[in-house]
């Protein structure tokens, strides 16, 4: 997903996001230990997205509570 995509998404979304990331994560490595993948590379790129779901939502999250205080 493009980063101006991940932008556009509200705190909640980007959290659901970061859940479904996390979920593939998982499988993906589940699946590598039992079997060969179709794409190894995929792996590394989830992992990409997951730290970029990461900063975004801290980065709103502390814009919120700069303009609250």
């Amino acid at each position: 997903m493009k980063i101006d995509d991940l932008r556009a998404m509200t705190v909640d979304e980007l959290k659901a996001k970061l859940g479904e990331l996390s979920e593939e994560q998982f499988n993906l490595r589940f699946r590598l230990a039992t079997e060969p993948l179709d794409d190894p590379l995929r792996i590394r790129k989830v992992r990409r997205e997951i730290a970029r779901v990461r900063t975004l939502i801290r980065e709103k999250e502390a814009s919120a509570a700069g303009q609250a205080a």
